[in-house]
């Protein structure tokens, strides 16, 4: 198993991974290449002694690429390799890809096209190259031509990473799989045959650190809603202070919400409203929450449905608000994602009740002086003592942690991934409330605690980069809240065009 994860990555987090080994400074030419000379010496495991025969049957994506790299490899090992390519060669989308086939065109058979179920029928192994981390549930021409031959040979098949439709009860059925860099979850065993696992150069920190490709979490229009958009989110705060729940509001319609409802006590919920129209405003409560409080606030959040609640921030922590706050935690823990930052960090569930309620997401954002006081019994870590503090108390709580500091760590208890991604100046007041915000609208879109706290880390920091290139230590919450679309957009921009 790969060193950086003790579990299998998902398609989405391995691309990620791989972006970030680029931001590294490891290009994809040689990832390609060490993903190439792997599968061709997987193969040449179960392949007859040379010149014996193999196809590769391929597309023309990055699976694509690695299948003609490893034909590259066993010609020169003396077998005898012959690719079908089954969309044209123009249609071949990365530079490290074409310069695969462009080594092999002129020193091997390759086909163009679908190939017969005759023509591979005689070869003792084919190599599935056809899709994959990338690959939909759906497969289409000429993919779907091409997997239903490859269902009818008798011939065993060897397939690259994931087999193509791996998602599709109709998919290719390899007897081995190579796994690159890591298992994927989408890969049963029944649907991988004997997986092995081969390493292809991705240093440990592009998924322990995060970087650039975390923008690929981030949820497409092909997973959105025909119309509008998707994930509504409620903030509970404001009491003694108004400004902090109205910017975990905002950011969290800055960063894809369809909708942010705060709920705060009547005395600061106009000044809320005054922020911005765009803010839908509940007040319930006098100037503070109370236990009395408790049972309006669960049924205003059940009748808005919403995809994720974030609260604590500017609540205030008098015993009373405290009380209150726990409740309506222990209620909703295991019923609704939740975020839970500042005071409300004061009314975490005990963990045995968090234990018990099956598949609670609950991610607290403790600053470095609540860390101390709520997490750590008021001791200070540093560096490594500072990291497996964070992760023991991830699993000993059932909480994720997003602990902000230098580094922000963030760990489910068992994994600990570091953002060192932003600027000194984020220091700022409001900022986290800001990143809570942000964490709280990935998750109502559907993402996990893992993937919302690596992407939420990444772009608040990269926000407050750019603002603090403009703005230096003037840098204010405000400024994030505003600069966090531009971000977005180009994030993207970056991973959607990725080489």
């Amino acid at each position: 198993m790969w060193a950086a994860s003790s579990r299998p990555l998902t398609s989405a987090e391995m691309a990620a991974v791989e972006l970030n080994a680029v931001a590294l400074g490891v290009s994809l030419d040689t990832l390609m290449e060490n993903a190439g000379r792997a599968v061709a010496e997987e193969a040449a495991r179960r392949l007859p002694p040379p010149p014996s025969r193999v196809a590769i049957v391929a597309s023309t994506g990055n699976n694509g690429g690695d299948g003609t790299c490893a034909a590259h490899y066993l010609h020169e090992w003396g077998y005898s390799p012959e690719v079908w390519l089954v969309r044209p060669p123009s249609e071949i989308r990365s530079r490290a890809a074409r310069r695969c086939f462009e080594r092999i065109e002129r020193r091997l058979p390759v086909h163009i096209g679908v190939p017969r179920a005759e023509e591979l029928s005689t070869m003792p192994l084919v190599i599935d190259a056809l899709l994959g981390t990338g690959q939909a549930e759906r497969l289409r021409p000429p993919i779907r031509e091409a997997v239903d031959v490859l269902r009818a040979l008798r011939a065993p098949i060897l397939a690259i990473d994931l087999p193509t439709g791996a998602r599709d009860p109709d998919g290719v059925r390899p007897a081995w799989t190579v796994a690159l860099t890591a298992p994927k979850q989408e890969v049963a065993k029944e649907i991988a045959g004997e997986l092995v696992v081969r390493e292809i150069g991705i240093p440990w920190e592009a998924w322990r650190h995060t970087g650039p490709g975390e923008f690929v979490f981030f949820p497409d229009e092909a997973r959105r809603p025909r119309r509008g958009r998707t994930g509504r989110v409620i903030v509970v705060g404001g009491g003694p202070y108004s400004g902090a729940p109205a910017l975990a509001a905002l950011a969290a319609l800055r960063s894809g919400a369809e909708r942010a409802t705060v709920l705060a006590p009547r005395g600061a919920a106009d000044r809320i409203q005054a922020f911005s129209p765009n803010l839908v405003v509940r007040a319930i409560g006098d100037e503070r929450f109370r236990p009395t409080d408790a049972g309006d606030l669960l049924e205003a959040i059940r009748a808005v449905l919403p995809g994720c609640v974030v609260l604590g921030m500017g609540a205030g922590a008098h015993p009373e608000t405290v009380a209150a706050l726990a409740k309506v935690e222990s209620e909703l823990a295991g019923e609704l994602p939740l975020v839970v930052d500042a005071d409300g960090l004061h009314a975490l569930p005990a963990p045995e009740h968090l234990a018990a309620r099956t598949g609670a997401r609950v991610v607290a954002t403790p600053n470095e002086g609540e860390l101390r006081r709520i997490f750590l019994g008021g001791s200070e870590r540093t560096g490594h003592d500072r990291t497996e503090a964070v992760r023991r108390t991830a699993l000993a709580r059932h909480v994720f942690l997003l602990a902000k500091g230098e580094p922000d760590l963030l760990s489910d208890g068992e994994t600990v991934v570091e953002n060192h991604h932003h600027h000194p100046a984020m220091t700022v007041g409001g900022a986290g409330d800001v990143l809570a915000g942000v964490v709280g609208s990935l998750l109502a879109q559907g993402l996990g605690a893992l993937a919302a706290a690596r992407l939420a880390s990444y772009w608040t920091g990269e926000a407050g980069l750019a603002v603090a290139s403009r703005a230096s230590f003037g840098l204010v919450a405000t400024d994030l809240v505003d600069e966090l679309p531009r971000t977005l957009a180009a994030g993207l921009a970056r991973v959607r065009r990725s080489p």
